[in-house]
C-alpha cells in the first residue's frame, strides 16, 4: 500500500424527508446567502424545487436561482453563476440535482474568488486557492460528486470536456433522500450504476501490489451495485435498492476505495471525448469504452482480470487458464451493461470510425492511463476494438 492522506469532510444526511433540513445546513455551513443550482423541470414538476426553497427561507437564508444546467455541464452555465453570485453578494452554492448540477456549483463556487477565467484552472494554468463553500440536494445516484473532490464541465468554445479534482471541490454537506430517486428514468439509473461500476473499477486495475484491503472493499461495493441496480430499475418503490445505489455512487468515487494504490482513469478521458462529441451520457460512455480497454490491456496483469472475473462476475475458474477466465469476465461484464439497456459499441452512441483519429489525439495531455498508458495510437486501437464489441 503506497501512503496517502485521506480527508473527507462533507457531512452526509441521509433518509427520508432530509431535503427539508437544507436551510438549516446552509446555516451551519456559514452560508448566509445562496446560489440554487438546478437542471430542467423535474426538481421543479416535483416540488423539491419549492421545498428547497421553503427551508432557506425558513432559515433566514436569501437565495437565487440559476436553472437550466444540462448533462456534461457548459461553461455558458458557470459564467453566469459567477455573475450572479458577485452581482448579489451570494456567498455560497447549493446545486440540486445530480452530478451535472453538482459540478457547475463546484466550478462557480471556484470562479467567485478568482479574478481569471475558472478554465485556467480546468486547462492547468492556475490552481485553486480558495472557493465558496458549497452543499447539494443529491437526486441521481451517479457521478458521486456529492462526495468527491473532482468536477468535469465542457468549455463551449472547442468543445473541450476537462476534469479538476481538489479538496476545494468537497462538499460541506450532501442530503440525500433514496426517495428522491424514485421517479428517475430506467435509462438513467442504468448510466448511473454503470458510471459507478466505471468510478470503482478505474481504481481496481493498478499497479500497486499488497492492495488485498481495498480490492476487498472495491468488490464489495461492486457486487452490491450488480445486486442493487436491476431491483431498482424493476421497482421504482423500493427504497432498500433505490438506497444502496445512491450510499454506493458515493462511496465509489469518494475515494476510499482508492487510497494507497495507483488509479488508472484511462477510461473515463476517452469517455469524455466521446461525450463531449456526441453528447451521450457518460455513463453510455464508459459502457462502450470500458469492456474495449479491457481486451487491450488484460494482459498486463491477466491474474488481476482474472480475479475480477472471479470475485465481482462469479466466472467459474476450474480447468481454464487465467486469460480464459479474463476474458470471460469483460463478457459478463458486458452483458451486465446489455441487461440494463446500456450501449456497448461505438456505434450505438453515434459514433462514426472516421473520427477516431481526432478523438484520441484530443484526449487531454496526448497520453492517459498509468495501469497501461496510452498515447493516440494505443487510444485509437481502443475506439476500433469498441467499433466491434
Amino acid at each position: 500500500m503506497l501512503n496517502f492522506e485521506f480527508c473527507s469532510p462533507t457531512k452526509f444526511v441521509f433518509g427520508r424527508d432530509t431535503q427539508h433540513k437544507v436551510g438549516s445546513l446552509v446555516r451551519e455551513a456559514g452560508g448566509t446567502a445562496a446560489l440554487v443550482v438546478y437542471g430542467g423541470g423535474s426538481v421543479v414538476r416535483s416540488g423539491l424545487l419549492a421545498q428547497v426553497l421553503a427551508s432557506l427561507d425558513a432559515a433566514g437564508v436569501p437565495h437565487a436561482e440559476l436553472g437550466g444546467v444540462k448533462p456534461n455541464p457548459r461553461s455558458d452555465l458557470v459564467y453566469e453563476g459567477v455573475r450572479i453570485c458577485r452581482e448579489r453578494g451570494l456567498d455560497f452554492l447549493l446545486a440540486v440535482g445530480g452530478g451535472s448540477a453538482i459540478d457547475t456549483a463546484k466550478a462557480i463556487a471556484d470562479a467567485v474568488p478568482y479574478d481569471g477565467d475558472f478554465w485556467d484552472f480546468y486547462c492547468g494554468k492556475a490552481k485553486v486557492e480558495r472557493a465558496l463553500p458549497h452543499g447539494c440536494v443529491l437526486t441521481i445516484p451517479a457521478a458521486g460528486s456529492e462526495g468527491s473532490n473532482s468536477a468535469v464541465i465542457t468549455k463551449i468554445e472547442g468543445n473541450l470536456k476537462r476534469g479538476l479534482s481538489t479538496e476545494f471541490h468537497r462538499p460541506r454537506f450532501a442530503v440525500m433522500n433514496p426517495e428522491l430517486t424514485f421517479t428517475l428514468p430506467r435509462y438513467q439509473l442504468a448510466c448511473g450504476a454503470t458510471d459507478m461500476l466505471a468510478h470503482i473499477m478505474e481504481r481496481y486495475f493498478t499497479n500497486t501490489k499488497d492492495v488485498a484491503l481495498t480490492d476487498r472493499m472495491a468488490e464489495a461495493l461492486m457486487l452490491s451495485i450488480v445486486e442493487a441496480a436491476p431491483k431498482a430499475m424493476a421497482d421504482a418503490q423500493d427504497y432498500e435498492s433505490h438506497a444502496t445505489l445512491m450510499w454506493a455512487g458515493m462511496l465509489a468515487h469518494n475515494n476510499s476505495v482508492g487510497v494507497g494504490r495507483e488509479q488508472d482513469w484511462a477510461s473515463h478521458q476517452i469517455g469524455h471525448e466521446l461525450s463531449a462529441k456526441y453528447d451521450c451520457a457518460h455513463g453510455a460512455s464508459l459502457a462502450v469504452v470500458f469492456p474495449a480497454w479491457m481486451k487491450y490491456v488484460y494482459q498486463h496483469d491477466t491474474a488481476r482480470f482474472a480475479q475480477f472475473a472471479v470475485r465481482v462476475w462469479g466466472v467459474d475458474a476450474a480447468g481454464k487458464d487465467e486469460a480464459q477466465v479474463a476474458l470471460e469476465g469483460i463478457e459478463a461484464m458486458k452483458a451486465f451493461f446489455v441487461s440494463l439497456g446500456m450501449p456497448v459499441t461505438f456505434e450505438a452512441v453515434g459514433g462514426k470510425a472516421e473520427d477516431i483519429p481526432a478523438l484520441a489525439a484530443n484526449v487531454v495531455n496526448g497520453k492517459t492511463g498509468h495501469f497501461v498508458e496510452l498515447l493516440p495510437p494505443q487510444i485509437e486501437e481502443i475506439l476500433r476494438i469498441a467499433c466491434g464489441a
